[in-house]
Order: C-alpha cells, then sequence, then structure tokens
C-alpha cells in the first residue's frame, strides 16, 4: 500500500443562514474552494485524476455535484467525478475515498472535499400532494381529471421541509438536538457547562482569527452583486454568558441544548488535493501532511453525538497512541453537550472499559481540544465540515508538528476520524 500525503487545501468563508437563500450555488462554492488550489499546482491540472465531493443536500439541478464542479474547472469532459454521500462526515468521507484509490494505486492525483448550502435546502410537497398530481396526469378523460382535481384536500399543501428531515434521524424520529439532550443526561452537563463551552467556542476563535490562523485556509469570494466575503460570518464576538442563558431550549423545553449552545446553519465548501508519494517525490510538491490512518464506527442512534469517541479509540489502540501523543484534537462542535460528552468519556475509565475495552488513553487536556473553536462559531454545513476538520488541522499542525486528529459525529449514529502526521 502506497503513502498518500496531502499538499494544499482551501475553503470559503462560511456563511450563516439568515432566513433567505443564500448568495451562492453549492457547486459555485466547490469552484471558489478548488480553484486557487488548482492554479497553485505545479503541474498541469490534466494530471489530476479525479475529483471527489461530499454533499448532502443536493438541489435537483445539482445532482453528482462533484461532476459539475469538476466541469465548471474546466478539468475536461474526461474527468471523472463522483459525490459521495455519510450525512455530517460526507467531506470526509471524500477524503478518505480518495486515500483509498491512491492508496491502492488507482490514482495519484485526486481533488476531494466537500460542499453544503443548507440555505437552499428544497422544500417539497408532501406525499398525498404527489399522489395528487399524479392521479390527475394519469386520469384519461377530462371527467375523470376534474373528479380528481375536486378531491384535493388542504392538508396536501403541507410541505416536507428537507433540512428539517434530514436533522431527523428516521428511525426514531428524533431530531439531532434532542440526541444532545441524550447525552446531557446521560454524563450529566448541565445548562451552564453547555453555555460555557459555546462562549468558549466564539472567544477561541474570534482571538485566532484576530490573530490570522484562518487567512491560510479561507479563499475571499464574491457574490454576482460585487460583495466580498472574506471571513466566516456567524462567529459572535458579542457573545456573553449573560446572552446565552436567555435562549430558550430548541428541542425539550426542559432541556438544555438551545440555538445559542448549538452548531449553526450554514454554506461553505472545503477542498482538499491529494496525491501519492511518486508524485510528491517526481514533481517535489509542497507537503501539508500524511494520512496515516481512519476509522468508522457505530453507536446507537439515539446517542449518535458519542462516536467520534470509538472511532477516535480505534486508531489510537491501532497505532499504539495515547492522548498525549497528539498535537491537535478536533471533534466537530455539531452541540456542545455532544462534545463535551466525548470528553467526559474519554476521561471516565468506566465508559471507556465497557465502550472500547480500555480504560484509559490519557487525559483528554481541554487546551488541546478544538483550540481555535468550532462549528458552535464558525456553522456546520454539513457535506463541508469534515473537510474543513482536516484542512484546518493541517494547517495548525505546522507549528507545533506531529500527529494530529479530526473526528465528527454523524446524524444515525455513526462517528469517524482520520490521523494524520505532519513530519518535522
Amino acid at each position: 500500500m502506497r503513502r498518500v500525503f496531502i499538499i494544499d487545501g482551501a475553503r470559503t468563508p462560511f456563511l450563516k443562514f439568515r432566513g433567505v437563500a443564500g448568495p451562492f450555488r453549492a457547486a459555485d462554492l466547490g469552484v471558489f474552494a478548488a480553484r486557487p488550489i488548482i492554479a497553485r499546482l505545479p503541474l498541469d491540472a490534466e494530471k489530476i485524476d479525479e475529483v471527489i465531493v461530499g454533499n448532502v443536500i443536493p438541489l435537483p439541478d445539482e445532482l453528482n455535484i462533484a461532476r459539475i464542479i469538476a466541469l465548471k474547472l474546466g478539468l475536461g469532459k474526461r474527468m471523472p467525478a463522483r459525490t459521495v454521500q455519510r450525512n455530517c462526515a460526507s467531506g470526509l468521507e471524500a477524503i478518505t475515498t480518495a486515500y483509498e484509490t491512491i492508496r491502492t494505486g488507482r490514482a495519484d492525483l485526486i481533488l476531494a472535499g466537500g460542499v453544503e448550502t443548507m440555505s437552499r435546502a428544497p422544500i417539497q410537497w408532501s406525499q398525498e400532494m404527489a399522489d395528487w398530481f399524479g392521479k390527475i396526469r394519469g386520469s384519461k378523460t377530462l371527467p375523470e381529471k376534474i373528479k380528481k382535481l375536486f378531491s384535493f384536500k388542504f392538508r396536501y399543501l403541507k410541505p416536507d421541509i428537507a433540512l428539517i428531515k434530514g436533522l431527523t434521524d428516521p428511525i426514531y424520529d428524533m431530531p439531532m438536538g434532542s440526541t444532545a439532550e441524550q447525552l446531557a443526561y446521560r454524563f450529566g452537563i448541565n445548562r451552564e457547562e453547555q453555555d460555557k463551552y459555546a462562549l468558549r467556542s466564539h472567544c477561541r476563535f474570534s482571538e485566532a482569527s484576530d490573530k490570522g490562523f484562518f487567512k491560510k485556509e479561507i479563499e475571499p469570494i464574491f457574490d454576482s452583486k460585487g460583495n466580498i466575503y472574506k471571513e466566516d460570518n456567524g462567529v459572535r464576538r458579542d457573545s456573553t454568558l449573560e446572552n446565552l442563558a436567555k435562549l430558550k431550549p430548541a428541542f425539550d423545553k426542559y432541556g438544555a441544548v438551545t440555538s445559542g449552545n448549538s452548531s449553526q446553519i450554514t454554506d461553505g465548501a472545503a477542498m482538499l488535493m491529494l496525491a501519492s508519494e511518486k508524485f510528491v517525490l517526481t514533481f517535489k510538491l509542497p507537503v501539508l501532511g500524511e494520512i496515516i490512518d481512519y476509522s468508522w464506527a457505530g453507536v446507537d442512534p439515539r446517542e449518535m453525538g458519542i462516536a467520534p469517541v470509538p472511532a477516535i479509540s480505534k486508531i489510537l489502540l491501532k497505532h499504539n497512541l495515547k492522548m498525549e501523543d497528539l498535537k491537535h484534537l478536533e471533534i466537530n462542535e455539531a452541540f456542545a453537550a455532544q462534545v463535551l460528552a466525548c470528553q467526559k468519556a474519554f476521561n471516565e475509565p468506566k465508559y471507556l472499559k465497557e465502550e472500547v475495552g480500555v480504560e484509559s488513553f490519557g487525559n483528554l487536556e481541554p487546551e488541546r481540544l478544538n483550540p481555535h473553536g468550532g462549528a458552535i462559531a464558525c456553522g456546520h454545513p454539513v457535506g463541508a465540515s469534515g473537510a474543513r476538520l482536516v484542512l484546518h488541522l493541517l494547517m495548525s499542525l505546522q507549528s507545533p508538528k506531529g500527529f494530529g486528529m479530526a473526528s465528527l459525529c454523524v446524524g444515525g449514529g455513526q462517528g469517524g476520524a482520520i490521523l494524520v502526521k505532519k513530519e518535522e
């Protein structure tokens, strides 16, 4: 099996949903993120073997969005492209799919990442409405059509909102926020802890932004009206514990999960270029880091947010690593309760022994977990977040160098993790 490296990456600013469709289509965001990577590539773009993109809620006219992005980038009609989907970890799925393709010798250079425009998630007719339309279209005579027409009932007008459907577990009919409430109850995480974590995310993200941490990963973009977007626009620099405490629970009137301690509904894209060791050496390509391994894990869908723990544990066990070996750990901030539950689980010998088979990987220090904030501050465009985490992890590992891990919980009760390394 061949070694695989990530040689470059970029993302768009993450733009918060403001109640109306955002200014960009998903495919265009993918192009904006990928174009500078291709421009910096010190060889002909024809050397790219494939484009792989994660996307969760495609628009009707953007199916197989990877192919659309490839063509809009001018990569040519012969460029194969595929879209992958693993809910919240679709961007990570694209990267691991590219990794396996290169690792097994089927490619040498792949553009991979994720895109999502949650603000443009379609609103669809209900199944009853669709059936009513179908019966009218299927009627062969005018009297029959008129009869079917008058069978209409106003309840047929109730729409299916794709965003709400997508953020609800179909097996247990639970909103994702309710799964976070489950973890808060199981691990004894109160409202104040969740709000403090949310405030910390905004503060850490703001501080990192002021220090220029995100400038090397974010590409400014322009809309058709000439507006420029240079940074993530969901960060609340004025957030306080007092303001967060005023928010009402969003999923359970007696619960503690609010819009303030949850990730934001957002549009965005993140792309990376992966290359084989042969290509890196032959063309003297720059290297952000090497992909060492990845893993996927499953848990009860009602506690989907805890899934990063078994996913990360698989890698730590396989490579005989401890928490102290990780210079940087990213766990996607779907909800404050969910990240705090993962942190408590890693520091709880009883849980690890029962669920993973070991009592400890060493202490998970809060300072090394999401040190620059996360999705509570910048947003969680579900198809893109996995790629953003890997990109930011690699950018952060430039100093200090060493192992880094990124992980996400996945709607439906899964978790994904990836281990990367930056050599001295």
